[in-house]
């Protein structure tokens, strides 16, 4: 029979994280920035239309981005204006894990009868102790939803949570195999869905969020600064070029 120890062993690690989280997130010499909402209209009122809805936390929300028109999703939203109406639609919530986007987030974007999905979503699930098979299970979830609805939908991966530096050092190592662990997982999923485009957050391109953290990261040492979501735009716009020439093939085909 395995000792209690034995048995335990495997939860130390969550256990040191969330304690070390719980600390970092009290801190009164840091401030605690306010989420906001990207959505928008961008472009002229007589262009096509392209509906996108996003979905996820606080990577959406982008706490501290000023202006706001620097965070990712309207600077996506600003380089599609110059050839259509970008309604760009937003029901992320802050702080939101896998099993809050699967209640109360699909349901009201696909209501909202987008032609793109985007979906960030992960990092709490990674630093707030969600067991990976849950958390695949409830992605996978997320995905054959948005699908039946759209063959159109974009995801970002889960980044280096280890880089974060309100975490304290014993905590970073823990949150960065566990930032790999579910990327691993999203990437495992996507691969279900052929349709489903996904960006590569372990590439060079994310070097800075451990090279030049000061930038990076805004004041509160957790969410990214507006600098930082230069670096997400980068990731996801590859993806969401595809995603348009597959809807501009459609449209021809639909004329043709």
């Amino acid at each position: 029979m395995p000792s209690l120890r034995s048995v335990a062993r495997p939860f130390w690690p969550l256990a040191v994280l969330g304690a070390q989280l719980y600390r970092a997130g009290h801190r009164s010499d840091l401030p605690s920035l306010t989420n906001q909402d990207p959505s928008g209209t961008f472009g002229d009122q007589s262009a096509p239309r392209l509906g996108i809805a996003l979905l996820g936390d606080s990577t959406v929300t982008s706490p501290g981005v000023e202006p706001l028109d620097a965070c990712w999703p309207r600077q996506i939203a600003f380089r599609l204006s110059d050839r259509y109406r970008v309604d760009l639609h937003s029901v992320a919530v802050g702080g939101s894990k896998t099993r809050d986007v699967l209640l109360t987030q699909v349901d009201a974007a696909i209501a909202l009868q987008p032609d793109i999905f985007i979906v960030s979503v992960g990092g709490n699930d990674a630093l707030r102790g969600t067991p990976v098979v849950r958390f695949e299970r409830e992605y996978d979830a997320i995905l054959s939803r948005l699908t039946s609805h759209s063959d159109c939908v974009a995801v970002s991966g889960v980044g280096d949570l280890g880089s974060i530096p309100r975490l304290p050092a014993i905590a970073r190592a823990i949150a960065r195999n566990r930032a790999r662990a579910f990327d691993r997982t999203i990437r495992r999923v996507v691969r279900r869905y052929p349709q489903v485009l996904k960006t590569d957050t372990w590439s060079p391109g994310w070097d800075e969020f451990n090279t030049n953290p000061v930038a990076i990261f805004g004041a509160d040492q957790f969410h990214a600064s507006t600098y930082g979501h230069r670096v997400y735009t980068a990731a996801m716009q590859p993806a969401i070029d595809i995603l348009i020439g597959r809807l501009d093939a459609q449209a021809q085909s639909d004329l043709g």
